[in-house]
């Protein structure tokens, strides 16, 4: 029986892109406007992109990330889908209530009770790296809220000890006892527009070709975040938090996850990606049961920013197939 259905299964590499119509993309404007929404005691804030009402899209960013990641791809899918992207608390606009844990699973009951509450029946759910994670988290435990599911480079276990993986060489050290606190107190004095530039290094494949606009927007974010006292912690506690969802025993381990995952899904992840190797891809890709992979050349961390409209119209091609994908 299983040789069977995995002869009917296409090949996941075939990902048919659709030909429909997309707006002109626009890497002048701003981000989209946002509002505040309560969600289990936390007011968390989230970025709406108007859209047809009939279909809802909800986006989660990745670890340092926030809502705007998802400005272009949201743009591009507007014409299918009303967007909903939203800080994850601790993150972007979002402040954490006291005792957040940062636990992915914390996160992921967060952003369940986000798409309960928007009452708009099962959504295409979107992550990016560690939203990733947090979104393959809902699409395996709360199959009633998700009818399609974009994976873009999530953050699946890859324990390379490699300084090519962090933004500052000096993060690491950060974390140890003794001169910990004297690394944090340097990395605080940073500029903005120096960590939005290393920020770039790390996740594009090719920062030169970032919009000088969005860039901009990045050293604009970081100087709001620079006056967030709640930031650097929620930033040091959910990495620890996601490096522990790696080091679990194989009975808990994230790789037992999207085998239940019952939705359409899309795997897409840069062939220059830094943070994660695309030698995970097919792994993720195949384990999930209604899964193919999309592999983008010179493309780093997050394809919705660099590649959209290539992304914008793999996603389409999957609704535009339904139950045939």
């Amino acid at each position: 029986m299983t040789e069977t259905l995995e002869a009917r299964r296409p090949a996941i590499t075939h990902v048919p892109l659709s030909s429909a119509p997309l707006p002109p993309l626009d890497t002048t404007s701003g981000p989209w406007p946002g509002d505040y929404v309560e969600v289990a005691g936390h007011r968390v804030h989230v970025r709406r992109t108007p859209g047809p009402a009939a279909e809802t899209a909800v986006y989660v960013h990745g670890l340092g990330g926030s809502a705007t990641n998802w400005t272009d791809l949201a743009g591009q899918l507007s014409g299918h889908v009303s967007g909903h992207a939203l800080d994850l608390p601790g993150f972007g606009r979002s402040e954490p209530i006291p005792g957040y844990t940062f636990s992915m699973a914390t996160h992921a009951e967060v952003v369940a009770g986000f798409i309960d509450g928007l009452g708009a029946g099962p959504v295409h759910l979107f992550g990016n790296s560690m939203g990733g994670a947090i979104s393959l988290i809902v699409a395996s435990t709360r199959p009633d809220l998700v009818k399609t599911l974009t994976l873009i480079s999530p953050a699946v276990p890859d324990l390379r000890p490699r300084l090519s993986r962090v933004s500052d060489p000096r993060m690491p050290l950060a974390f140890l006892p003794i001169v910990g606190p004297r690394v944090r107190r340097q990395l605080t004095l940073m500029t903005p527009e120096q960590r939005a530039r290393q920020m770039l290094n790390l996740c594009f494949a090719d920062p030169t070709q970032v919009p000088d606009q969005r860039f901009r927007q990045s050293v604009e974010e970081y100087t709001e975040r620079s006056a967030q006292p709640w930031a650097p912690d929620a930033l040091g506690r959910s990495t620890v938090e996601l490096i522990r969802t790696w080091l679990v025993p194989r009975s808990k381990s994230m790789w037992l996850l999207p085998p239940k995952v019952t939705a359409p899904a899309l795997v897409v992840w840069g062939a220059q990606d830094k943070l994660v190797s695309a030698r995970k891809a097919p792994r993720v890709a195949r384990l999930l049961p209604r899964g193919r992979l999309l592999v983008l050349p010179r493309t780093g961390h997050v394809a919705q920013m660099e590649r959209p409209t290539t992304v914008a119209r793999a996603v389409l091609g999957m609704w535009e197939r339904g139950a045939d994908w």
